[in-house]
């Protein structure tokens, strides 16, 4: 672990529950036929939407990713409203791939992204295509100036996505919130909205199965989803936290952390190791991110 690579404890043997059945087969492969013909309509129009005025541009995005979820066979519910327009830095906890749809549907925005996304299939042609802030997060040296690219997206007026903790959690527990992308909206004097996401089964419990840590595999994941039954999202957007409500960026960090922390069960292995991971992480040589 180091300072720009931040890991959490989660691991697919661990926390990641298996809900998928033979009898979910025909199911899931029709949900990924519908998803795909949904990711394919969408990258062929983006030249065309593209060129619509931003106000429409925006509601066709936000309907198409909800069409996204809609095709895994999740249900999308959110609760509450970002602003609509001008500067603002979104964040939220962070699980699983969805939750990039997921958030597009409350705003579209730029994506503060790992390079690595660029060689997904599919994925990668979908967020350079956004406008994403791909970065190189082993070059620690390039915080900075990933900061300074950050703050100038949202002088310019846009949204952008990031989420703070550097690293997917299974949803029983959430990391810190790492401080820099904070700076950048300091530096560019614009809101903070932070969402809280949160994944369960209908009627029932929070679920890990849409999660998408460690190890696994983007594949993996994705038929996890597929094969479930009666998925929701949960994408709770809190208050916003006005320009100049918080006077650095440590306290803004743990202003947006505290408002989309969800109380977790204390008693599970997840959760305790969870904390030890992050008494641990405190106490090491990077406060200044």
């Amino acid at each position: 672990m180091s300072a720009w690579l931040p890991s959490a404890p989660c691991s697919p043997r661990v926390c990641v529950e298996s809900v998928g059945s033979p009898a979910a087969v025909p199911r899931a492969l029709l949900r990924l036929a519908a998803l795909l013909a949904v990711l394919l309509f969408g990258i062929v129009l983006i030249p065309v939407v593209g060129r619509l005025a931003a106000v429409w541009r925006d509601r066709l995005t936000r309907a198409w990713c909800r069409t996204i979820v809609r095709a895994t066979g999740v249900r999308l519910r959110i609760t509450g409203a970002a602003p609509p327009g001008g500067g603002l830095l979104l964040v939220a906890n962070h699980i699983s791939w969805l939750d990039i749809p997921l958030l597009a549907a409350v705003r579209p925005a730029r994506m503060l992204a790992k390079a690595e996304i660029r060689q997904w299939p599919v994925a990668g042609v979908l967020t350079a295509s956004s406008g994403a802030l791909f970065i190189e997060r082993d070059r620690l040296r390039a915080l900075p100036r990933t900061v300074e690219r950050i703050a100038d997206s949202l002088r310019g007026g846009s949204a952008v996505v990031v989420f703070p903790e550097g690293s997917t959690w299974c949803g029983r527990a959430q990391g810190r919130f790492r401080r820099a992308a904070f700076q950048a909206a300091l530096n560019a004097a614009v809101p903070v909205q932070p969402v809280h996401l949160r994944y369960r089964f209908d009627g029932g419990a929070a679920t890990t199965a849409p999660a998408f840590v460690g190890s696994d595999s983007l594949l993996t994941s994705l038929w996890r989803v597929v094969s479930a039954r009666a998925l929701v999202a949960e994408v709770r957007v809190e208050p916003v936290l006005p320009a100049g409500s918080a006077p650095d960026r440590r306290t803004l960090a743990l202003a947006a952390e505290t408002a989309t922390t969800e109380a977790a069960d204390t008693g599970t292995s997840v959760v305790e190791t969870a904390d030890a991971h992050r008494r641990s992480a405190n106490s090491k040589a990077y406060a200044h991110l």
